[in-house]
């Protein structure tokens, strides 16, 4: 079969604008053959992620246009290859991050940007593990630099992102504090955190009871006010490390002006002679040199996807739509009830 002659339908699921959650539309279309160095993509999960929900307002820093098709991520399979690219990838299992495009039924990627999924791994599993794999294992391994023995507290502990930064801690020695509402609390002892109460007016007070002398590290996806007191948990040598605005994300006005003052906000903590550091996680940082950017993501995407198949990781899915009910799966990611990703499949 000449792979590099197909055309492919496909499924696509379109945000058209600043729309409710059931206002997301259904499209179909045909896919051209892939050129050269392109690889078509069967999905077989993608998910949800914070960007999405900030898309949806019109809020996400740098998103596309409306309308386009959302999804940051996905897992699947390749169904043919254009001309350069090895054949002997059709069949194979692959990952990929993609800012957007990955809320469709097949999907045309660079051959170049897929990062094989170990053999035997559920696909929903390893999606859980991609964008918020890497996130996490960048920002506590690459950025804040932990030490085993070390304590961090880790916001929002109970999403996608949290769940797997708690587990790649503990596994690594780390002592780790994350909050999330009561809820969520079994969950997180489980997974070997000391869970705190998010809603209780006290929660920084109790998180220095536990951590009198100061933690080594805070990851911060709110932002806003709060993001003052995740700075003030630090021991002289920790690192806050921001990765998100959720505080602001309702917030009318200029979608850009919130990160803007956070970004302000750490620079100036940088200049501070404590000791202490503040950075922005930016995953697309270093972009401008792909090739170096797509090894690096290669390698950390390859070593959480090991770790899941050898079951250091345990996949955190919160629960399952079908790409049709794309709306209700981002509805549910945004209730804040879940514990995990939400992800979506092409059928149930």
């Amino acid at each position: 079969m000449d792979h590099t002659a197909v055309t492919t339908q496909t499924t696509e699921i379109v945000l058209p604008g600043k729309v409710e959650p059931e206002g997301l539309q259904v499209r179909n279309s045909q896919l051209p053959a892939p050129a050269a160095g392109q690889a078509v993509l069967r999905m077989d999960a993608t998910g949800v992620s914070f960007a999405e929900q900030q898309m949806r307002l019109g809020k996400y820093y740098d998103q596309p246009p409306f309308p386009f098709v959302p999804g940051y991520d996905v897992v699947g399979t390749v169904t043919a290859v254009g001309p350069d690219v090895d054949p002997g990838m059709v069949g194979r299992r692959f990952a990929a991050v993609t800012k957007i495009g990955s809320w469709a039924s097949h999907q045309l990627i660079d051959a170049a940007d897929l990062v094989p999924v170990p053999d035997g791994v559920d696909a929903a599993y390893a999606e859980t593990v991609v964008v918020n794999g890497i996130t996490a294992w960048q920002m506590l391994h690459r950025i804040a630099r932990v030490r085993p023995g070390g304590t961090i507290v880790v916001l929002g502990a109970n999403g996608g992102v949290g769940t797997t930064l708690v587990q790649l801690a503990r596994h690594a020695g780390i002592t780790v504090i994350g909050t999330a509402s009561a809820r969520h609390h079994a969950v997180l002892r489980g997974l070997g955190a000391t869970p705190v109460d998010y809603r209780d007016p006290h929660m920084y007070r109790r998180i220095r009871e536990l951590a009198p002398g100061g933690v080594d590290a805070v990851f911060d996806h709110v932002g806003g006010a709060g993001i003052v007191e995740s700075w003030r948990l630090l021991r002289r040598g920790g690192a806050l490390v921001s990765y998100g605005t959720a505080a602001t994300k309702d917030d009318e006005g200029n979608s850009r002006l919130p990160v803007l003052k956070l970004f302000a906000r750490l620079m100036w903590w940088n200049l501070l002679p404590n000791g202490r550091s503040a950075r922005f996680y930016n995953f697309w940082a270093g972009l401008r040199r792909r090739d170096a950017f797509r090894a690096r993501l290669r390698e950390d995407l390859t070593t959480v996807l090991r770790m899941l198949a050898d079951g250091v990781l345990t996949a955190q899915v919160a629960a399952r739509f079908p790409l049709s009910e794309a709306g209700s799966a981002l509805a549910l990611a945004e209730s804040r009830t879940v514990t995990g990703k939400v992800v979506i499949v092409p059928h149930l």
